[in-house]
C-alpha cells in the first residue's frame, strides 16, 4: 500500500466526521451508500444511503445552526489493504458544546471499517461502532446509550 492509498482511505474516515459535524446527513448517506452499519453488541444497523441518512436525521439532535455542535475526532487509524479491500481500525472522540453547556467529551470508542475500491474510489462497505466510554449524550442523541 502506497502513501497515496493510505491517505485516500484515511480521508474517507475524516470526510465522515466532517459531514456529521456539519449536520449534512444526506451527504453522510451518500458517503456510506455501499455501507452496512453494525454495533459492538452484534446488532445490525442501517444499510445504504437513504437508511443511513434517515438514521442520523432521526437520532441526532441538531441546533439552530443546523449542526449537532460536535467535533468528531478520528485518530490512530491502522490501515491494512489486500487488493481492492482495506480494513481500518481507528479511535473516535466526540466533543460537543451545546447551548448553555460547556464543551465536553461526550463519547469515545472505536470504528472497525471495511472499505472496498469501487469505480476507482475507496468506499465504506462495513462500519462497526464500538463504544468504550460514555459521557452526557442527552444533548446529542434522541435515545439513551447508557450501559
Amino acid at each position: 500500500m502506497g502513501s497515496d492509498e493510505a491517505t485516500a482511505i484515511a480521508n474517507e474516515l475524516y470526510r465522515y466526521a466532517e459531514l456529521v459535524d456539519a449536520g449534512r446527513f444526506d451527504e453522510v448517506g451518500e458517503l456510506m451508500e455501499h455501507c452496512t452499519f453494525s454495533y459492538g453488541d452484534g446488532a445490525g444497523g442501517p444499510s445504504g444511503a437513504q437508511a443511513i441518512a434517515d438514521m442520523y436525521r432521526n437520532t441526532v439532535i441538531t441546533y439552530d445552526d443546523g449542526t449537532p455542535r460536535t467535533r468528531h475526532i478520528t485518530a490512530n487509524p491502522i490501515i491494512e489493504t489486500e487488493g481492492d479491500t482495506a480494513t481500518v481500525r481507528s479511535v473516535y472522540i466526540v466533543l460537543q458544546q451545546a447551548p448553555d453547556s460547556p464543551m465536553q467529551a461526550i463519547i469515545t470508542g472505536r470504528y472497525h471499517d471495511t472499505l472496498r475500491r469501487i469505480d476507482g474510489r475507496w468506499r465504506f462497505v462495513e462500519r462497526r461502532f464500538l463504544v468504550d466510554l460514555v459521557g452526557d449524550l442527552s444533548r446529542h442523541l434522541r435515545f439513551d446509550l447508557s450501559p
